[in-house]
């Protein structure tokens, strides 16, 4: 059998990659926290108008900032966080923690949507509440205008691509170590010459937060705008008030359509399914196009996180093979191919036996 070395190199070229991706890091903190200032005094801002105005529908945009606001510092703990090491309890990090404080901001903007719909019913079954249209138009103007300075404020140059969601759900199958002499290649150090690579999206000098963001403002905007539309509505027709409420309940239903979404991916990011931008079968295809490679078995591709992916793969070479050229190619073809940030790759010898062991078949979809 063929135990590969476990050889550890160190290259400038990685040092670069993680001072580059600190520096693009640096400058999405600065942007996310002008962001959350910016978005912070707003809120206040707008919902004392919405309460002075009493419009419903200014003080849900108003709760939707908040919502807004505390994205805003998820994605900045997160990033704090991603530079703490590793420890023996929390081998991968704390890359998980952005993930929690994305499904507590989902349920906390869902609380605040029942209440707001549950005061929009009231105000359909009772019309003697009064709404400052003077008000209202002034407050939702300068929503406007504040969404589109926070956009400009979070607007990266260049494109990402950031997708996480469905796929398949892989079982954990391992292999008695007896039955197979294995190599597993664990380094942070090279990302070409080993199995294990921590390694960064080259295409993209952005960062994802900031991304999420911005997008984030983009939906706040088309909001706004929709708040502006009702607030002129009612300005030149008040008996028309009613106005109010169902944009409320619009906004509401725009707010549950996205966050389901959302939710979705955070439910798959816990149950590491694979990110539904990759195919699994094309990821274990792309394997077997490798020279000096059989078969592989235990592909495993999950998310860590919503930018970060990782994959694990026991690799079974033909008994002629160069198995650390096989680890290389491997390495570089996951890297290049299908941008996985960190992967780690156990080689051993192809035998017979594995055409009938149970756990070195095929997952089923």
């Amino acid at each position: 059998m063929y135990i590969t070395n476990n050889n550890h190199y160190c290259c400038a070229s990685h040092c670069h990659d993680i001072d580059e991706r600190s520096e693009v890091d640096g400058k999405a903190k600065k942007k996310l926290i002008i962001a959350s200032l910016l978005c912070l005094i707003f809120m206040v801002g707008e919902m004392v108008g919405g309460l002075v105005a009493g419009s419903l529908a200014i003080i849900s945009d108003a709760a939707h900032l908040l919502t807004d606001f505390a994205s805003f510092m998820i994605s900045l703990m997160a990033l704090y966080l991603a530079q703490r090491r590793a420890t023996k309890k929390l081998s991968f990090g704390w890359y998980r923690i952005e993930i929690l404080g994305a499904f507590l901001s989902i349920l906390m903007l869902w609380v605040l949507t029942g209440i707001l719909c549950y005061s929009a019913v009231n105000r359909i079954i009772d019309t003697t509440y009064s709404i400052n249209a003077d008000v209202m138009l002034i407050t939702a103007g300068c929503g406007v205008a504040f969404n589109l300075a926070l956009g400009f404020t979070l607007h990266q140059s260049g494109h990402t691509h950031s997708h996480l969601g469905g796929g398949h759900s892989h079982g954990n199958h391992s292999h008695d170590s007896k039955k197979h002499d294995t190599n597993h290649s664990h380094n942070s150090h090279n990302e070409s010459e080993h199995g294990h690579s921590h390694n960064r999206k080259s295409k993209s000098k952005n960062n994802i937060n900031v991304k999420a963001a911005f997008i984030h403002v983009i939906g706040d905007l088309c909001q706004s705008i929709g708040v502006l539309v009702a607030a002129f509505i009612i300005y030149f027709k008040p008996e028309w008030k009613i106005a109010d409420p169902i944009c409320t309940f619009l906004f509401s239903l725009f707010v549950i359509v996205t966050t389901v979404t959302i939710l979705r991916d955070i439910i798959v990011v816990l149950m590491e399914g694979t990110p539904r931008h990759l195919v699994f079968g094309d990821i274990r295809d792309a394997f077997y196009e490798i020279e000096g490679i059989k078969d592989i078995h235990n592909l495993r591709v999950w998310s860590l996180t919503m930018n970060k992916i990782a994959l694990s793969v026991h690799i079974a070479v033909y008994s002629s093979a160069d198995t650390q050229s096989v680890l290389k190619m491997a390495s570089n073809m996951i890297k290049e191919k299908f941008e996985i940030t960190e992967t780690t790759m156990q080689i051993e010898e192809y035998v017979e036996e594995m055409l009938d062991c149970s756990r070195c078949q095929d997952l089923k979809d």
